[in-house]
């Protein structure tokens, strides 16, 4: 079982003058702790259930090009960027950018976007759902024929790219590897099946069923199921003293259980760093071998 560290909050104690230093040293602990993953959001305004719209947001891959100057192992990624976000090759050409500076650690993590109050807020199209997952899989192929190399001019409903160069390269092959977010069951899942080498899913009673369905469209795909790495959304929050860490294993066996490889989550006080600095020492030995 792999831990994840997911930063989505970015109002710390000292306020903005010192985001800056906080953040590389919630990174470098993180690093230094064994966190597998370090992930912020792509959203433009803060969400609802972390604060009002106002409340202080970076930009994602400025974000995440900043953490890999202060990391060395942890891989970087965002859960999720909005596919409407950004034109696909061009975020091809982000992810691949990351991955190069980074020394290799870069993911892609997408999904098909919900948010239509900061799409509009910042003059952002937000078509209909229906059209938004469609243009999730344009992306993703052209994702993946980018990151091959394949200059072949992609012809489809909503792109068209007379030449998708993409140099340099990435340095992982074929590509940063997928992580599709999402349990829808008719479209994203089955879009994991197809093109992902990682889910992200909610953490909620009826996980159990997501991975079924997930099963199902594998075997229609034509997908060995064990190959997807599946991750939860979970919060790791042992308590400002440990005092949860018990709990803590206790939800992480769970999940491993049912087959989830890794969690990526907020830590409660994460810019205390105590928090991470006990999860590396009492959480990510004891569930390793998981």
């Amino acid at each position: 079982m792999q831990i994840g560290l997911q930063i989505p909050d970015f109002t710390n104690p000292a306020g903005p003058g010192q985001l800056a230093a906080d953040l590389a040293r919630v990174a470098r602990t993180a690093d230094e702790a064994g966190f597998r993953y370090l992930a912020v959001m792509d959203h433009f305004f803060q969400i609802g259930y972390l604060g009002p719209p106002e409340r202080e947001m970076l930009e994602a891959y400025t974000t995440l090009g900043f953490l890999a100057a202060h990391t060395t192992r942890v891989e970087l990624l965002t859960v999720m960027t909005g596919v409407i976000y950004r034109y696909p090759g061009l975020l091809a050409k982000t992810v691949t950018t990351l991955d190069v500076l980074s020394a290799g650690r870069a993911w892609l993590g997408i999904g098909a976007a919900w948010n239509e109050e900061e799409s509009r807020g910042l003059g952002v199209p937000f078509p209909p759902v229906a059209e938004r997952f469609e243009r999730l899989e344009e992306a993703l192929r052209i994702y993946q024929q980018m990151g091959r190399g394949d200059e072949t001019p992609f012809e489809g409903r909503y792109n068209q790219l007379a030449r998708p160069l993409n140099s340099p390269a990435p340095l992982r092959t074929p590509y940063p590897p997928i992580m599709i977010g999402g349990g829808g069951e008719k479209k994203t899942l089955r879009l994991v099946a197809k093109y992902a080498d990682a889910c992200n899913l909610f953490n909620t009673p009826d996980v159990e069923h997501k991975l079924e369905v997930l099963r199902g469209h594998c075997e229609r795909e034509g997908r060995d199921y064990d190959e997807i790495l599946k991750t939860a959304l979970y919060v790791p929050d042992v308590g400002a003293k440990g005092e949860r860490v018990d709990a803590v294993l206790a939800d992480l066996r769970r999940l491993a259980d049912l087959g989830f490889g890794a969690t990526i989550g907020s830590v409660p006080d994460v810019y205390d760093i105590t928090p991470l600095e006990i999860i590396g020492q009492e959480v990510i030995p004891a569930v390793a071998s998981w």
